[in-house]
């Protein structure tokens, strides 16, 4: 049997308000004889008091069963909180926007070692559930508030608008903020933008609606006046994309170029919601982007208008259809792109210039469930654009 003997000594300094943190301190643990050094952190003595009254707390609603195993393992906070150390977050925009620093990890990233699409989104999607953990708002359901679980209410998006000028690489430390607003009457809109955080550039920008559904009934529903109450304090006016007039996204038909037929959502594709969860749709339709494209270019920005959710029993078609006439949504037409004179030339093995490569690609996408005799149904419609990978981060 193993046996430790603790030697601690740490030299703490008192103050009115208590003890000061003096840092991390190693200390040596001997196990069979042998010696190892392990760091330890020294809090305040009010960090300490707080930890055991939130515990105490916990532990008393719990023993009069007024707290569930599942809400003392969560924590979710029961009031406004301004700071997250386990999640690295904090509450900004004068106490009402959300900003989370992410270390973006290996499996976020693809072959290119640059973050992935998914990623990106599920990081949207992550921070905006942190950014109601915070507000003291969060129910036990997928980003509902109390109010919403009153009334069997769950929220569902409707339309997201991602731009990305560069994508986060491994490693690296990057800032995501994100807020809400008003969207109509029953709407709720959420934007983000994503940072680096050692140079300040701004890598993407996105823009989302969010409406209520019923859980039950699985139909729309009108925002109560109760919900209206307790988000409304969090709105803000300012926007990460500015839309005057929303793109609007042709449907599809069975003539579509690209068809990738017989799509079958597994259960690790549902959420909490029991339907499947947006970032799946996307990657079903990039699974119809030509090969050649995929590997030398990169998405720069993407629209969805989300029509019906998706169950595990669904059969899915994803479509897509390339543009054929060149014109992007600039102004800006495709035979000028390819031959505007680049300032930066590159020098070909045969001695000769070349402009760069200014290419882009657009395509028009399309999921539906596959149902008996064009009895098909939209899930999502979707445009993407494509612009040509850069080797050089700024």
């Amino acid at each position: 049997m193993a046996t430790f003997s603790c030697p601690i000594s740490l030299p703490f300094k008192c103050s009115s308000n208590g003890y000061h943190n003096l840092g991390d301190y190693r200390v040596d643990f001997k196990i069979n004889g042998s010696t190892c050094a392990r760091p330890i952190k020294c809090y305040t003595l009010n960090e300490i008091v707080g930890v055991v009254k939130a515990s105490t707390s916990l532990v008393t609603d719990h023993e009069n069963r007024h707290t569930s195993e599942e809400q003392i393992r969560q924590r979710i906070p029961t009031q406004k909180q301004l700071v997250d150390r386990y999640r690295q977050g904090l509450i900004i925009e004068r106490g009402v926007g959300y900003r989370q620093t992410v270390v973006v990890r290996s499996y976020e990233v693809g072959p290119d070692k640059t973050a992935t699409l998914e990623s990106l989104l599920n990081l949207f999607q992550e921070t905006a559930l942190n950014h109601v953990w915070m507000s003291g708002l969060l129910s036990n359901g997928f980003g509902a508030t109390h109010g919403m679980m009153r009334n069997n209410l769950i929220w569902v998006v409707s339309r997201m608008h991602l731009q990305v000028h560069h994508y986060p690489i491994w490693g690296e430390v990057v800032e995501i903020d994100t807020w809400v607003g008003a969207s109509g009457k029953n709407g709720m809109r959420r934007d983000w933008l994503i940072r680096s955080q050692a140079t300040g550039i701004t890598y993407a920008r996105a823009t989302s609606t969010w409406v209520m559904m019923n859980e039950q009934t699985r139909r729309l529903s009108k925002m109560p006046e109760e919900v209206r109450d307790e988000i409304s304090p969090w709105f803000i006016e300012k926007k990460a994309i500015k839309e005057d007039v929303p793109e609007k996204i042709v449907k599809l038909d069975d003539k579509a170029k690209y068809v990738n037929s017989g799509l079958k959502p597994k259960r690790r594709d549902l959420d909490m919601n029991h339907h499947v969860n947006n970032v799946k749709y996307v990657r079903w339709m990039l699974e119809t982007i030509p090969e050649k494209v995929l590997q030398s270019h990169q998405l720069s920005s993407i629209v969805l208008e989300y029509r019906r959710e998706c169950g595990s029993s669904d059969r899915v078609e994803s479509l897509c259809q390339p543009d054929e006439d060149g014109i992007f949504a600039n102004g800006v037409e495709q035979s000028l792109l390819n031959n505007m004179v680049v300032a930066s030339r590159i020098m070909e093995g045969n001695g000769q210039l070349s402009s760069l490569d200014m290419k882009t690609y657009g395509y028009t996408h399309l999921l539906q469930i596959k149902g008996e005799i064009n009895e098909n149904e939209e899930i999502v419609r979707g445009r993407t654009r494509w612009k040509k990978k850069l080797s050089i981060m700024p």
